[in-house]
């Protein structure tokens, strides 16, 4: 299976509509996933012409030579292709740039940091793990660890440093759980959440989950007390509103006739 940036940023959004892209689900779109993708692909186009501007010209590239990278004298490049194959998956990226910084003594490699473009002021847990998915495949291709990388985000071009390492072993744990999907022969368990609003098959997986009953349809109850009822047996919303019981009237009260409505 070939594992790319939007399948692996599908699966961190919904494992479903992971499973959904790699089958070929036909979809009904969706007009604030597509505005979204439309800026992310225009704020990288200006900050790519914005850093490559901003260093000399003879010191940048793009869609440098893989096959001597070690030997670069580059210290700027964008569109940074990279493959690796990692146990039954091949993992594929077009790094949005890379920045080298020269050995800093003899017998020592270049540093290699890349560094990813999100248009949003606020960041999130997977912006950091797409950026630690592309300096996963470039260690893999170097042959030792890129030990951070860089996200420009927002309106003012704010840049944050990411220790991209300490999410390696993460981003190496859901790639091997994406691997796994196709073989499964069936959608992982239905469970609609909050990206449901900016997904393209949300009027598919609602149906899906109407049919079902499914608690997920709850917009109310967290994944922890889905997973509590489900532990004693109740997966669907009519199954949990047998267990509904009316509050007990408190002491004070239990002596007082109920007051009956007139109106």
């Amino acid at each position: 299976m070939k594992i790319t940036p939007d399948v692996f940023e599908a699966y961190l959004k919904c494992p479903t509509k992971c499973w959904l892209r790699s089958t070929g689900e036909p979809s009904a779109g969706n007009t604030y996933s597509e505005w979204v993708k439309t800026q992310n692909d225009s704020y990288r186009v200006s900050e790519t012409r914005r850093l490559l501007a901003g260093s000399p010209k003879d010191e940048v590239v793009f869609s440098p030579d893989m096959e001597n990278v070690e030997g670069a004298k580059w210290r700027l490049a964008s569109s940074f292709a990279v493959q690796a194959r990692m146990d039954s998956c091949v993992l594929e990226s077009e790094l949005h740039a890379v920045e080298r910084v020269p050995a800093e003594g003899r017998g020592k490699p270049a540093q290699f940091i890349p560094i990813r473009f999100v248009f949003t002021n606020k960041l999130g847990k997977d912006d950091k793990l797409l950026l630690a998915f592309d300096a996963l495949l470039l260690a893999e291709m170097l042959g030792y660890e890129a030990g951070f990388g860089k996200l420009i985000h927002g309106d003012n071009q704010a840049t944050l440093r990411v220790q991209t390492s300490a999410l390696a072993n993460e981003v190496r744990k859901l790639t091997g759980e994406i691997a796994t999907l196709p073989s499964s022969g069936s959608p992982p368990d239905l469970v609609l959440n909050r990206h449901c609003a900016e997904c393209e098959f949300r009027l598919r997986c609602r149906q899906k989950a109407m049919e079902k009953d499914d608690l997920s349809l709850l917009s109310g109850m967290t994944e922890k007390e889905r997973k509590h009822f489900n532990r004693k047996g109740i997966f669907t919303v009519t199954q949990l509103s047998y267990t509904f019981q009316p509050r007990r009237r408190s002491k004070r009260l239990a002596g007082e006739p109920k007051s009956i409505s007139t109106h």
